[in-house]
C-alpha cells in the first residue's frame, strides 16, 4: 500500500473536540494532521454554533479565579456562584439521564472538567463569566443558577477561533475539502491510516493512530428519520451541513461498537424563520430559552409542558424535541411586561420571529393562534396561581407553582396579565446526536467483541453513552474536551511506541 503523508496521529474533524485532541497529541511529542471535510471558511464544526459554554465542577470562588488572567475583588464582591461539586455535577448527569449515563465516563467526564479547563486556559483559551445566559440580578449581586457559569469569549466563534490559533502555532497541518472514505486498518487488525478524497483525488495517508471527532449524523435527514424516527428530517439543522455521520460509519465498517441513546438527540427551541442550517453571522442566537419565564402553547393554543419544571439547563434539550409533535412543528413562547427584561439577549435580535399587542385576542390572531383556545387557556392558568404565593425569585426553584391544572407550572409561575404580550414562533432545531461509537476511558474505540481497536480513539458527538433523552447544559463542549485531551495523549503515546 502506497502512502503520500505519514504523520503519528490524523485527527477526523475540526470542532472543540478535534482541536483539543490535535493539541494534546502535539503536546506529548506527537506529529499531527488534522483533516476536516469543511472548507477553510467552514472550518469549526458545530462548535462555531455554539454559545462556548462549559459545565465543570468547582469547589469555590478561588478554583474559578483561577481560569481567569484577571479578577478584581469588587467583582468577587458582585457575583454569588455558589459551588459545583463532582457530587452534584455527576448526580445531574445521572438524574438528567435517568440513570442511563455509562458511568465511568460520566465520572471521567466530572473528575477531569476542571483540569481540562486549567489546560485549556494554558493552551489559550480565555473565559468570562456568563453575566447574560446564566444569572439574574439579586440583592445587587448576579447570582448564577443551574451550575453554569462560564463560556469562551466570543461564543462559540472565539472558542474555535482560539483552539485554530492554537494548534496553528503548534505547527499542526490542517487539510481542509478533504474527506477521509475509509480508516485503513493491517491483518493484525491495527490501524495503518485512513484514505481521502479532495481536489487532487483519492490518496492514503500512513499514521499508527486515528481520532475521530467528526461529530454526529444531526446534519444527515436519512439518518435522523432512521433513527430518531418520523418527522425528525423535518428538523432545522442548528449547526453545521457536515456533520453526517461519515466518522461514525467508518468505523462501524471496521467493526466498531455503536452505542448509547440512537434514538435521542439534542434539540433547542429554534426560530420558526431560520435557515435550515446554521447562520456563521447569527449563530446560537436563533435559540429561544427564556421560556421558563412565561408560558407555551401550540398553534392550538394548549399547553403541553411545564415551563418550570426545573432550571431551563436540565429541560430545553427534551423540550426542544416536544416542538417536533406539536402539529405543524411551531410553537409560540408568551410573555407579558413583567418578565420582558429578564428575557435573554437572544430574544432581542432584529431576526427574532415575535408579534406583540395590549390584547392577547390580537396577539393570537397575528401569531395564527386559535383565539378561544388560547383566552381559555391564558385564563385557567392564571386562575390556577394561588393570591398568596411564594415570591417570584428566577435565580433559584422558588416553588411558585400552579394549583389544579395539567401540565401544571412547577416554578416561577406568574400570571399573565400585564400589557403589552410577547409571542415568539419557534420551531425544533437539532444541535446534536446522542448515539456514536463506544470508547472507554482512555478514548480508545472499542469493537462489537468488547475489544480495543488498536490504534483508533474518538471524542466529541462522534462518542456515545454520555446522554440519553436530556443532558446538563454546557457538558456537550465539556465532554469533547476533556475525551478530546485523552485521546490526543493516548493516541500519541501508542503512534510513538509502535
Amino acid at each position: 500500500m502506497d502512502f503520500a503523508i505519514k504523520k503519528d496521529v490524523v485527527v477526523i474533524g475540526a470542532g472543540n473536540a478535534a482541536l483539543t485532541a490535535a493539541l494534546s497529541a502535539i503536546e506529548t511529542g506527537a506529529s499531527v494532521l488534522i483533516i476536516e471535510k469543511a472548507p477553510f471558511h467552514l472550518r469549526g464544526g458545530n462548535s462555531f454554533f455554539s454559545g462556548g459554554l462549559f459545565r465543570f465542577s468547582y469547589n469555590n470562588l478561588s478554583d474559578v479565579h483561577s481560569l481567569f488572567d484577571s479578577f478584581s475583588e469588587n467583582e468577587k464582591k458582585k457575583i454569588d456562584i455558589g459551588t459545583y461539586p463532582d457530587s452534584k455535577y455527576y448526580s445531574d448527569i445521572m438524574r438528567v439521564t435517568e440513570g442511563l449515563s455509562d458511568p465511568t465516563l460520566a465520572r471521567t467526564l466530572v473528575t477531569q472538567s476542571y483540569p481540562t479547563m486549567l489546560w485549556m486556559k494554558e493552551k489559550g483559551i480565555r473565559w468570562i463569566l456568563s453575566y447574560g445566559r446564566q444569572s439574574f440580578l439579586e440583592n445587587n449581586k448576579h447570582k448564577f443558577w443551574g451550575g453554569l457559569i462560564i463560556e469562551a469569549v466570543g461564543g462559540g466563534k472565539g472558542l474555535c477561533d482560539f483552539e485554530f490559533n492554537a494548534v496553528e502555532k503548534a505547527n499542526a497541518e490542517i487539510a481542509y475539502d478533504t474527506k477521509v472514505i475509509e480508516i485503513l486498518r493491517g491483518d493484525s487488525g491495527k490501524i495503518l491510516g485512513v484514505k481521502v478524497r479532495n481536489e487532487e483525488g483519492v490518496k492514503n495517508i500512513k499514521s499508527n493512530s486515528v481520532i475521530l471527532a467528526s461529530g454526529g449524523f444531526e446534519a444527515n435527514p436519512q439518518m435522523r428519520a432512521s433513527y430518531l424516527g418520523p418527522s425528525w428530517e423535518l428538523a432545522k439543522v442548528r449547526g453545521t451541513r457536515f456533520n453526517t455521520g461519515d466518522g461514525m460509519k467508518l468505523a462501524l465498517d471496521i467493526g466498531a461498537q455503536p452505542y448509547g441513546n440512537w434514538s435521542g438527540c439534542h434539540a433547542v427551541a429554534w426560530d420558526l424563520n431560520a435557515p435550515l442550517f446554521g447562520d456563521r453571522v447569527i449563530a446560537d442566537l436563533y435559540q429561544k430559552h427564556s421560556y421558563q419565564l412565561g408560558i407555551i402553547v401550540n398553534i392550538d393554543g394548549k399547553r403541553f409542558v411545564d415551563e418550570g419544571a426545573d432550571f431551563r439547563n436540565y429541560t430545553y434539550v427534551k423540550y426542544g424535541r416536544e416542538i417536533l409533535s406539536q402539529p405543524h412543528r411551531v410553537v409560540f413562547q408568551l410573555f407579558d411586561s413583567k418578565t420582558r427584561d429578564l428575557l435573554r439577549d437572544e430574544y432581542f435580535i432584529p431576526q427574532a420571529s415575535v408579534e406583540t399587542s395590549n390584547n392577547l385576542d390580537d396577539l393570537a390572531n397575528k401569531l395564527g393562534i386559535s383565539e378561544s383556545n388560547l383566552l381559555n387557556t391564558i385564563e385557567e392558568y392564571n386562575s390556577s396561581i394561588p393570591s398568596i404565593s411564594n415570591k417570584f425569585n428566577p435565580s433559584i426553584l422558588d416553588g411558585r407553582s400552579t394549583n389544579g391544572i395539567y401540565p401544571p407550572k412547577s416554578n416561577w409561575a406568574l400570571p399573565l396579565d400585564t400589557p403589552p404580550y410577547f409571542g415568539y414562533a419557534v420551531t425544533c432545531g437539532i444541535t446534536f446526536t446522542f448515539g456514536g461509537l463506544r470508547i472507554n476511558t482512555s478514548s480508545q474505540v472499542i469493537d462489537t467483541e468488547d475489544k480495543v481497536i488498536e490504534g483508533l480513539y474518538a471524542a466529541g458527538e462522534v462518542v456515545g453513552g454520555l446522554f440519553y433523552n436530556n443532558y446538563p447544559g454546557g457538558s456537550g463542549l465539556m465532554a469533547g474536551s476533556v475525551f478530546g485531551k485523552i485521546a490526543g495523549y493516548n493516541s500519541a503515546k501508542y503512534s510513538l511506541n509502535e
